[in-house]
């Protein structure tokens, strides 16, 4: 049994003549361009191979982006976790690599398009919100937005796969800790109680969380594809294929939950009196539209389910710590194992490959994600997916990052550690440190209620900034539980204004990379908790879920203060603890080692 595969993501086809005909399209339709984004018509991070239109015009495979194509330029549009993955993958005879957000798309339209022009978008495949920021922007610029009818690429994809069609399953109470008719109930008040007849959904997490449901549609994140319309007397209209769903989930699922086809969803949003609750971040500008023309009264404002989805209840907590505490058991293990080998016998897949197995062993249903095995200069590449093709052998001068995580069905699990195979490598040592100093700030951090992740993004960038150095990612995302590991609305960066509450859970993992040398990350789940405080003003702070030593062999314990020496100590105390009567003697004696603390 084998969960990752490693063939050559974005490989396949000529995407110079795809985008040839692309072209060709778009001049049938009397288009001057032509936006392409990742996003599916759910807005998610990861999508079914039907909808990956952005891989296969381009090639480029990561989880954000977007393309604009012009009849004289193809732009790929990429943040700062791309920029040496996208160069590898496009042809850049044909695309070219756009840094964004620093390159404002209307800022490159109005350049590729100085005249005007006709730009088509395909309204099931962006948000309301974007479609009006963009609109604004090309004010006065001569060029029009123009929505479409069919999107050209699905014209011109003769061997589009099928859309999925995985079999939904009941989530256990016991984990969901509340069932599917509380939750309607409960967010059906919520709407009553803000005069709204109905809420539209489109992000399947939702849907999947609200139901109590599960699915296989997309890999790593067990979601049901579906759209869903609340109404306020809590009863669901779920727009989904009827075949995903037996017997026995329609009888968990009940009177008050009604299945229709997807393409009932139209007629459906046409017959609702409002007001209807649409979220212009995520919704589709296509269901605005259908409301629109019916004059049904729109009510703009956030996704009725992402809040309390963001706060994990105990059932749920309990389960992310039973899950993280089998994935300590499984990291251990592929930890002392690979201290035990020869390196350079061994190749990055040889690695996933074993993690693999120790996970299955401890119970998972899928990994979380495509595992980030990257050794040497792989390591730089921040969401390096190996493939047969990039695979490297491991060499002790190396360092290796290891960014990785299971599906259990109580839990969901991500974590990242880095590691030297021998000597650190030069120049490793300092911004290792600075990662740790980072992430233990975030450890340790007690702010009072009200924060939002924007404010303590500083605490883990402040010791790399010290050396003039600093990533282009988010210090965390939200992630849920048995759901999919990357969740809104929480994060911890630069422009996260939600506020953080207790339940919410976090990734913390500050980075550094050095493109062509290695890279540097450290990751660990936390949970925002009630903390003590003697003012009498409320605070809080942050409980570590994950379970798995910290390399020290890159550590400069001189440029560490006591406070985080103490910390680290007393984590990797908790480790042995925790994990010791759980693992064989073998890794027992090997996380002794991995944990003594340091002086």
């Amino acid at each position: 049994m084998s969960f990752q595969d490693f063939d050559e993501e974005g490989a396949g086809g000529d995407h110079a003549a795809r985008l040839s005909a692309l072209r060709d399209q778009l001049r049938k339709d009397d288009l001057d361009g032509f936006f392409v984004p990742r996003a599916d018509a759910h807005q998610g991070e990861y999508v079914a191979e039907a909808d990956a239109r952005l891989a296969w015009l381009t090639g480029f495979t990561g989880s954000a982006g977007f393309a604009i194509v012009t009849m004289d330029k193809a732009g790929v549009f990429i943040d700062g976790r791309y920029r040496v993955q996208v160069k590898s993958q496009i042809d850049l005879d044909h695309f070219t690599p756009e840094p964004w957000p620093e390159t404002k798309p209307a800022d490159w339209l109005q350049q590729a398009l100085p005249d005007g022009g006709r730009i088509g978008f395909d309204p099931w495949l962006h948000t309301r919100r974007e479609i009006e920021a963009l609109d604004q922007a090309l004010k006065d610029s001569g060029i029009s937005l123009i929505a479409v009818d069919h999107n050209p690429v699905d014209l011109i994809w003769s061997d589009r796969p099928a859309p999925p069609v995985g079999a939904a399953r009941i989530h256990d109470a016991e984990f969901a800790g509340e069932s599917a008719i509380q939750k309607r109930a409960r967010l059906a008040e919520e709407l009553r109680k803000a005069d709204e007849a109905a809420a539209f959904l489109s992000l399947p997490d939702s849907i999947s969380w609200l139901l109590n449901i599960r699915g296989t549609d997309i890999a790593r994140n067990p979601v049901v594809q579906a759209f869903a319309i609340l109404l306020d007397d809590g009863h669901v209209t779920l727009f989904a294929d009827p075949a995903k769903f037996d017997a026995s989930l329609r009888d968990h699922l009940g009177d008050q939950v009604t299945i229709l086809p997807p393409h009932a969803l139209a007629a459906a949003l046409t017959d609702l009196q409002g007001p209807v609750r649409l979220d212009p971040g995520s919704a589709p500008e296509a269901a605005f539209r259908i409301l629109e023309a019916t004059g049904t009264e729109i009510a703009r404002g956030p996704d009725p389910v992402v809040l309390p989805k963001a706060i994990k209840n105990e059932a749920e907590l309990r389960g992310m710590r039973d899950a993280h505490r089998r994935d300590g058991v499984a990291m251990v293990n592929l930890l002392a194992w690979l201290d035990a080998q020869d390196p350079e016998s061994l190749t990055e897949i040889d690695v996933v490959r074993k993690l693999e197995d120790y996970r299955i062993a401890q119970g998972i249903t899928d990994i979380s994600f495509d595992t980030i095995m990257g050794s040497g200069p792989n390591g730089a590449i921040v969401h390096y997916r190996v493939s047969t093709r990039s695979n490297r052998r491991l060499s002790r001068d190396d360092m290796l990052l290891i960014d990785s995580g299971g599906q259990y069905p109580d839990g969901t699990t991500d974590i990242t550690r880095t590691l030297p195979l021998g000597t650190p490598p030069e120049g490793s040592v300092a911004p290792f440190t600075a990662v740790l100093r980072g992430l233990i700030a975030i450890s340790r951090a007690r702010f009072p209620t009200g924060v939002a992740g924007a404010h303590i993004d500083a605490l883990a960038r402040q010791y790399l900034w010290s050396l003039g150095l600093d990533y282009d990612h988010g210090t965390g995302h939200g992630v849920g539980a048995a759901l999919c590991v990357h969740e809104g609305p929480i994060r911890i960066s630069r422009v996260s204004d939600v506020t953080l509450e207790p339940g919410m859970i976090l990734s913390n993992e500050p980075g550094y990379y050095r493109e062509g040398a290695f890279g540097i990350r450290l990751e660990n789940l936390i949970v925002v908790t009630k903390a003590p405080a003697e003012t009498g003003r409320k605070m809080l702070g942050f409980e570590t879920l994950t379970l798995c030593p910290i390399d020290t062999r890159a550590i400069d314990k001189n440029a560490m203060s006591r406070d985080e020496i103490d910390w680290l100590n007393s984590y990797h105390a908790r480790l042995r603890e925790e994990l010791l009567p759980l693992i064989d003697a073998e890794s027992q004696d090997w996380l002794h080692r991995a944990t003594a603390p340091l002086d």
